[in-house]
């Protein structure tokens, strides 16, 4: 049996890992300078061509950051360009019918159901005062028949600083904006803001109370709204 041999890397392919090596060898952080592009030219030895290619690869995902003017620098890790795929993949599956969106209320749903009975698994140390806050901007908003989507995406990002989780706030918020791309396409709330408000003040009430099994129902009953919105779309 003959084997195929792979292909070789382009040059550029070859000066993406090269960059991420330098990244790593030096111990640079997100934030941190990069050389220069001659700079990197010089000490990877490779083209200019090659470099800007490879740069503008590692930028578009996330690794290095250019800001004509100022330099390159070592970007921060964000989830933009997921939340851009799935938003798009969404509604093109809502467009024929498959409606993919309840997937990832799905997946939102089981991580908040685990997420909330880690936060009880705190206990005092879990400073709450900040969600008590939130969730009285919340019931005066509903008083008045409206609340906001920030105070709403605001509850569930204040709810779990707590864990110190920095992956969790990008992730909830990932599904946020994904959800909110597309609302145009799943009309009108189905629930009034004084049971929005009431949801999530089960919630708060259960994890305050340290009560595992109220929590995971309070989340469980919070994504109902969500998932009758889905229900009226093909698919």
């Amino acid at each position: 049996m003959t084997t195929v041999p792979r292909p070789r890397p382009s040059r550029a392919a070859e000066a993406q890992e090269s960059v991420k090596e330098l990244i790593l060898r030096r111990g640079l952080m997100a934030g941190d300078p990069l050389p220069t592009e001659s700079e990197l030219m010089e000490e990877l030895r490779v083209s200019r061509n090659s470099i800007r290619e490879a740069l503008k690869a590692l930028q578009a995902v996330g690794i290095v950051d250019i800001r004509h003017g100022f330099g390159m620098f070592v970007g921060r890790m964000s989830l933009a360009g997921l939340v851009d795929e799935l938003a798009f993949h969404s509604r093109i599956t809502l467009q024929d019918g498959r409606n993919h969106l309840r997937y990832l209320i799905e997946i939102r749903e089981i991580l908040e159901s685990g997420l909330v009975q880690r936060l009880i698994d705190l206990g005092p140390e879990a400073d709450l005062s900040p969600v008590g806050d939130v969730m009285a901007r919340m019931e005066a908003q509903a008083q008045v028949e409206e609340i906001s989507p920030e105070t709403d995406r605001l509850f569930h990002d204040v709810l779990y600083r707590p864990l110190s989780n920095p992956l969790v706030s990008q992730l909830l918020g990932a599904f946020w904006d994904v959800y909110h791309q597309l609302r145009e396409h799943l009309g009108a709330p189905d629930e009034p803001p004084a049971d929005v408000a009431r949801r999530h003040r089960d919630i708060y009430d259960a994890v305050l109370a340290g009560d595992r099994a109220a929590a995971v129902a309070a989340v469980h009953a919070h994504f109902d709204g969500v998932r009758n919105r889905l229900a009226r779309l093909p698919g």
